[in-house]
């Protein structure tokens, strides 16, 4: 009960009683000086602004990479692509690439190769360019093209130089053709876009354009799947497909959507003599809202009961074919 608890309460002990303090006489006034000026970055041993040019001068000397400096493709495990290479691998793909000109750092062929016209093409471009050219074991190829059908033949190419949206335009304006261009909306499947470019080399159009992001970009799935068309056919990234397709609609061309339930078949495929845009969607979201609101049309594929939907490189195939035969 009240005034019986034996409960100490928050005394104060003697002797801790604050009061004034004396001053410290100058005692702190090293503390307050500071430390002078903070070093650059460059300057202190223990920032990594200070350790990347030692590692680099170190792996210049000792002809070993840096920390953190990208593999080669024979370096790479899997032989995965880099931010500075890119594997190509198959007789078709390798043959189109050295056609088209494109960079090539080395040429790989597997021991014991058997011969055929595509491979002696290959050497003998390579010889011509002066490219490296290394025979490599069969499990060594398999390593540097992630387990790929490579064929027995494989390059390193430098990455995939996009091209300019308006550069699809300017490419049937110098043909003086009708722009034919397929746009993907939401394809995240590499070997889709290659199934896309493969017919978008078949039937001329001039170009394909992808999204920056939640899309698929020109890997070497992409270019193996092209069986070569990828050296042919330009593809533009965009950072925003949906403007990007109201630019191309206020230069002139029309915009047809491919999707389930479309408003005409594809037998009656408007527009397709006419500056064109074929718009592909995922096989599983199809178009999506925005790019739908954009299309002039939307065009179906008939197709049997029992299938859901076609993938987008098929579904491009047989688009791009009608407008084909329609312009023919």
């Amino acid at each position: 009960m009240a005034g019986n608890s034996q409960r100490r309460g928050a005394t104060r002990k003697a002797g801790t009683k604050k009061g004034a303090k004396v001053g410290t006489g100058g005692h702190g006034r090293k503390s307050l000086e500071g430390k002078g000026p903070t070093p650059k970055a460059e300057e202190r041993t223990y920032h990594k602004a200070y350790k990347k040019p030692v590692s680099a001068e170190k792996s210049a000397t000792s002809g070993r990479p840096a920390s953190g400096s990208s593999r080669s493709a024979s370096g790479s495990r899997g032989g995965r692509g880099s931010s500075t290479h890119e594997i190509v691998s198959g007789r078709n793909s390798v043959v189109e690439a050295l056609r088209a000109g494109i960079p090539v750092s080395t040429v790989y062929l597997a021991s014991k190769l058997e011969a055929d016209d595509r491979t002696r093409e290959i050497i003998s471009a390579a010889g011509n360019e002066g490219y490296p050219l290394l025979e490599v074991s069969r499990a060594e190829l398999d390593r540097l093209t992630d387990g790929s059908v490579h064929q027995g033949v494989a390059i390193q190419v430098p990455p995939y130089a996009y091209a300019d949206d308006e550069d699809l335009l300017d490419i049937a304006e110098s043909l003086g053709q009708a722009p034919l261009i397929v746009a993907l909306d939401g394809v995240t499947d590499p070997r889709n876009l290659g199934a896309v470019l493969r017919s978008a080399g078949a039937f001329g159009a001039h170009g394909v354009l992808v999204p920056e992001r939640r899309a698929a970009g020109v890997t070497a799935s992409a270019w193996k799947v092209s069986a070569g068309a990828a050296a042919r056919v330009p593809v533009a990234r965009v950072t925003n497909l949906t403007r990007t397709l109201q630019a191309y609609k206020q230069a002139g061309a029309f915009v047809v959507g491919l999707d389930g339930g479309g408003d005409v078949a594809i037998a009656d495929l408007p527009y397709a003599t006419d500056p064109l845009v074929l718009v592909v969607g995922s096989e599983g979201k199809g178009l999506s809202r925005l790019v739908r609101e954009q299309c002039d049309a939307i065009a179906s594929i008939p197709i049997a009961s029992a299938v859901e939907s076609l993938n987008a490189g098929v579904a491009a195939g047989i688009a791009l074919y009608e407008v084909s035969r329609q312009r023919a």
